[in-house]
């Protein structure tokens, strides 16, 4: 198995995987401007047995895509296609290259093409996606970049567009050659074909898919200097053109003509679909996840949100949290009434965010934003100002400041007289953490809640909120729980300090997050601002002149810093090459997942993110298991790997389908049977019976 190959587009011209070397190459030998002879084109080269396709695929395949972007006044013209090769395959038959093949465009410079006067060089980029096959097929893209020199000669290639343009089919100057329609089969008569090819066997190739039988039996024969042929029309036809290009070949060598269809067309066939057996299935599932009535399914939402929200607590993105609430805890273990005051404000901080977060993202929702839960976590600013938020938390607990030798003393008293606002931050920082994770029977209650009206909506997401808080709740409710904790000493000191290695590793994991999202760069630049800040802060703790001094510096160098480091904390990363060792998985597109199930495989879907903390629980363990990774081989699974890390409508469309509204997410499918979508975190066991059902 393979995977897609993928580039990015800022100064790369090569694409590599296991299957094809491609790569964008240009000739320009007086340079760039109107009249000039511009020519740029995708080099193909496939490794033995594999292959891509024409602009005609035959039975199967897809031709190759090219889509530019151009600078004003720059046209892309058509592909010019070298004359292709008939593949058989079983009983089908493709049109398609082997070896190396390169596919020129001309470019039409415009007379009112005028670039910057200081510009040097005109930006070709390309976007590429081709499907290479030998017995499986695998699709690939990539996004290429080139800058020719506008004064300067580009001719490298010269000799690589030379041989592709001679091997385009030459025009057949006749122009009443023709296909007459007659009892299911199309009877040719071509004029006009060069001497040196009369009397030899021809390659027919259309240029129009889906009107003859590729791998049927036809005949041919000459007539003097007129080639004839009768080809069989396909069952599936889908065509009925009034006139039809082909190409007739001898070896590399093409002729092109165009013949004027004689006759009436019988009745085409239903387009082309998914089997009868799969439709039904997709339908049985769509409808599945649909709610059976308001009253069950809001009741089914609103128990598994608690349930889910309880489990919330034991997942390893909550644990930070633990230490600002145990702390507290042993602080007012002898307060009854402080105990409980503080379960009511943790709860109320854990609960009212949670609809605060609902709220923002069904209003976002409303107005088309496609959003699921943990979406602030998609944007690397947030995940910026968290890394921040739990440095100062983590230097906080470890000594090196206290909050109210830093804030002015009027803020500083009244944090001091009000410890409720502490607990119901405590609760708000509590939801900002736990939105990478999704517990079970989350998934399918916050799924069901996006489509409910927004009253009922806030109640699933309420009550999530409540099942996060109530072991903090009931506790501070029971007096049995005070007698369980030890007594207030030098021990709290001592646990504060150590609990400040759990934030610091939560730091850890954010760079590693906002990693994936812009960069080693990014990252960088992060950690750059954090050792700023954290320098601030304990300048802040100083005392007189050198406080000022200090302080004063520190503020403007995290300034300056922040200034220059957030263009690289927001840029995402240049798109590379998704590899594992064995090279199973692939990125996830829904043609991908269409394509695969219509061809008979089975296709395992991973809809993650780098910061859903239960997503790389799973990876590391279920999803690497050898029992798992030998069954996937076994029965020929694609993998795909839908990475919601950034924002991606087409992901968050994709979960909505399925019911769900936040990652993760494992879903299982096979021909003729409707999606399994798997727990949210993984069994061995789970995969395995799905994948390999008894």
């Amino acid at each position: 198995m393979g995977m897609a190959a993928h580039a990015s587009a800022a100064g790369t011209a090569v694409v590599s995987s296991e299957r094809v070397r491609a790569e964008l190459l240009a000739h320009a030998p007086d340079g760039v401007g109107p009249g000039k002879a511009v020519w740029v084109g995708l080099q193909l080269a496939h490794q033995p047995q594999w292959h891509t396709y024409w602009k005609n695929p035959g039975d199967s395949g897809l031709p190759t895509q090219l889509e530019w972007t151009l600078p004003p006044g720059v046209l892309a013209g058509e592909i010019q296609w070298p004359v292709p090769k008939k593949i058989p395959i079983g009983t089908l038959a493709n049109y398609g290259y082997e070896g190396t093949v390169l596919l020129p465009v001309p470019l039409e410079i415009a007379p009112d093409f005028k670039p910057s006067p200081l510009a040097q060089d005109l930006e070709v980029r390309l976007k590429a996606s081709w499907l290479v096959c030998r017995q499986e097929c695998i699709p690939e893209d990539g996004e290429f970049t080139l800058k020719l020199p506008l004064r300067g000669s580009t001719a490298l290639h010269g000799p690589a567009f030379d041989a592709a343009l001679a091997a385009q089919p030459k025009p057949v100057a006749a122009s009443d050659n023709s296909a007459r329609i007659a009892d299911g089969a199309l009877e040719i008569s071509v004029q006009g074909l060069p001497a040196a090819v009369q009397g030899k066997q021809l390659e027919f190739l259309p240029e129009t898919p889906e009107v003859i039988e590729t791998a049927g039996a036809w005949t041919q024969a000459w007539d003097g200097a007129t080639w004839t042929a009768r080809v069989p029309l396909s069952a599936q036809r889908s065509a009925s053109p009034e006139r039809m290009p082909v190409v007739l070949a001898a070896g590399p060598d093409g002729w092109r003509t165009e013949l004027k269809v004689v006759g009436a067309w019988p009745a085409v066939a239903a387009p082309a679909t998914v089997s009868p057996a799969l439709a039904e299935a997709l339908r049985n599932n769509a409808a599945a996840t649909q709610p059976a009535g308001p009253g069950i399914g809001l009741a089914a939402a609103l128990l598994g949100a608690l349930i889910g929200g309880l489990i919330l607590n034991l997942m390893p993105c909550v644990f930070p949290v633990l230490a600002i609430k145990m702390v507290g805890f042993a602080a007012h273990a002898d307060d009854v009434r402080a105990r409980r005051i503080a379960g009511f404000a943790y709860t109320a901080g854990v609960v009212l965010s949670f609809l605060a977060l609902a709220g923002l993202m069904l209003g976002l929702r409303a107005a088309g934003e496609q959003l699921g839960w943990g979406f602030q976590l998609q944007s690397p600013l947030v995940v910026a100002a968290l890394a921040a938020l739990f440095t100062l938390i983590g230097l906080n607990l470890a000594g090196v400041f206290e909050f109210g030798a830093l804030l002015p003393s009027s803020v500083a008293s009244m944090e001091v007289k009000h410890p409720v606002g502490n607990a119901f931050l405590s609760g708000v920082l509590a939801v900002a953490v736990a939105s990478p994770c999704t517990a079970p029977f989350m998934g399918a209650s916050l799924g069901l809640a996006v489509t409910l009206p927004t009253p009922q909506a806030l109640l699933v997401f309420g009550v999530l909120g409540l099942g996060m808080a109530l072991p903090y709740l009931a506790a501070s409710l029971l007096p049995a729980v005070a007698r369980w904790m030890p007594r207030p000493g030098a021990w709290m000191d001592t646990f504060r300090k150590l609990m400040a290695f759990p934030m610091f590793a939560t730091v850890v994991w954010l760079v590693w997050v906002l990693g994936q999202q812009s960069g080693i760069d990014g990252a960088g630049a992060l950690l750059a601002l954090l050792v700023a800040l954290s320098l601030l802060v304990w300048t802040l703790t100083l005392r007189g002149r050198t406080r000022a001094a200090l302080a004063g510096v520190a503020a403007a160098g995290l300034v300056a810093l922040g200034w220059a480091a957030v263009p690289q904390l927001v840029q995402p990363p240049a798109q590379q090459q998704v590899v594992r060792a064995d090279g199973d998985w692939q990125p996830w597109s829904q043609a991908r997942v269409d394509q695969y199930v219509a061809a008979g495989r089975p296709v395992f879907v991973d809809f993650t993110a780098a910061w859903c903390v239960t997503c790389q629980y799973n990876k590391k363990t279920t999803l690497a298991n050898q029992q798992v990774l030998a069954a996937w081989k076994r029965e020929n699974v694609a993998l795909l790997r839908a990475d919601w890390t950034r924002r991606d409508p087409a992901i968050t469309a994709a979960l909505a389908a399925l019911g769900r509204n936040g990652v993760p997410v494992y879903v299982f499918y096979r021909k003729g049977s409707a999606p399994v979508v798997l727990s949210e975190v993984l069994g061995v066991e789970e995969v395995l019976s799905v994948v390999s059902p008894l």
